[in-house]
């Protein structure tokens, strides 16, 4: 596999952006050796700068529901992008798209539009606190919402404490109204409950928490966090920046049949676009600006041609099996790549169609705390040794996979027997 152009590009790279890239994932570090530059991508395949092919399980981190380049979104952007690539100001692109949304999802009765998951996040937090009239939050390890302030924070020390932070810059008042509990533990819950009563303004958690491996709850879990909220007038956040419209249109609220109070989207709702969203109730988004008292302001939100990419990929998603034929394909992909035995013990965690490679000897994974940290030795060899027969997935073993709709039968039938081999 030729790598000098990446290589080289990769080099000049440091000397513009720290570390090389964008965003930290992106470096290598995880999995170590040279970042790919990629070029350019096509149904289920990607090429990078130096020629090189592979099937992509990456999927741009979920959002490319439909594969790469798919000519309807292309379209799309293309018609849009000739009028005008942004106005600053309301177009019709803007009622479609939430019309779309809002017709097809009985969680949600009003919706704004923003620029990435993490503006959506941030800004459902700040409404979260300002319609409850409350400062603190509840989060959980193993759970990623972005990188705002608010949540950039990790687990103390204890059963329930407050966090501590993860990253440098976040002021330590803002960690202190921040509590961080253990993934499907209960009790923990109930003491925080205790020992903050009418101080917590939300619970907030990614249904199916999927940036930290792939942390499956049970449905009765997530009952009981929709519970504990209605009994203590707390708000409950559903971050489905991942899974919304990824596991179905309606995401993990109508996968479980559970109404969280807010839910924040991003990912497939812009096509591959910069997007992101948050819903609710109309007695909830009311107090959202210029009708309420909460602030948020966006120049690109409802961006004309993020608009046009959205409505014309969640059109594809409504058809007639769309998620079934997706699940039907993944589940098929992982009980093929399993190479069933092997002392690394591989197993694969899926729903609908994200999927997770993980080292353990565990039937089930519920909690950070249950990830060894020293399988990822092993998955840094699974990954190089994928990559040079031309598979690619997101470089991290932390990190899930996802496949599209552009994946063919023969795809991951050839994926499969890659997988087995690199593995044995």
């Amino acid at each position: 596999m030729k790598k000098s152009r990446s290589e080289a590009l990769f080099k000049k790279a440091k000397s513009y952006f720290p570390g090389g890239v964008n965003s930290p994932v992106r470096a290598f570090r995880s999995v170590g050796g040279t970042p790919l530059f990629i070029e350019r991508g096509k149904g289920a395949n990607i090429w990078d700068a130096d020629g090189n092919k592979y099937l992509d399980f990456c999927c741009s981190w979920g959002p490319l529901i439909l594969g790469h380049a798919n000519p309807k979104v292309v379209k799309a952007i293309k018609d849009t992008v000739g009028k005008g690539s942004s106005f600053g100001a309301p177009t019709e692109l803007e009622n479609k798209l939430a019309e779309l949304i809002l017709s097809n999802n009985k969680f949600i009765e009003k919706i704004r539009f923003v620029s990435s998951g993490t503006e959506a996040v941030m800004s459902a937090i700040r409404l979260a606190r300002g319609y409850t009239k409350r400062n603190k939050i509840l989060k959980f390890e193993g759970c990623y919402h972005g990188h705002s302030d608010s949540l950039l924070v990790k687990a103390g020390s204890g059963l329930v404490t407050f966090g501590n932070t993860s990253s440098a810059g976040v002021p330590e008042a803002f960690v202190n109204e921040t509590i961080v509990v253990s993934l499907n533990n209960k009790e923990a819950v109930k003491e925080a409950f205790t020992k903050f009563k009418n101080e917590i303004a939300c619970i907030i958690i990614e249904p199916i928490p999927a940036n930290n491996g792939l942390l499956l709850q049970d449905k009765s879990y997530l009952q009981f966090l929709r519970d504990i909220c209605t009994e203590n007038k707390t708000l409950l956040i559903f971050d489905e920046v991942i899974s919304g419209f990824r596991i179905g249109f309606t995401g993990a609220a109508g996968y479980y049949n559970i109404k969280p109070d807010i839910i924040t989207y991003g990912k497939i709702i812009g096509g591959g676009l910069p997007v992101g969203a948050y819903g609710a109730s109309a007695k909830i988004m009311s107090n959202i600006s210029p009708e309420g008292d909460v602030y948020q302001a966006g120049t690109l939100s409802g961006n004309p041609v993020a608009m046009a990419a959205g409505i014309a990929q969640l059109k594809e998603c409504l058809k007639k099996g769309f998620y079934e034929k997706l699940e039907k394909k993944t589940k098929s992909f992982i009980e093929a790549a399993n190479p069933k035995s092997s002392i690394l013990n591989p197993k694969f965690f899926s729903i609908g169609s994200i999927f997770w490679l993980a080292f353990t000897d565990k039937e089930k994974i519920q909690s950070a705390e249950e990830i060894d940290p020293n399988s990822m030795q092993h998955f840094r060899k699974l990954y190089h040794e994928l990559l040079e027969k031309g598979i690619y997935l997101g470089p991290s073993g932390y990190e899930v996979g996802f496949v599209s709709e552009a994946h063919s039968e023969k795809d991951l039938k050839k994926a499969a027997k890659v997988v087995v081999n690199s593995l044995k």
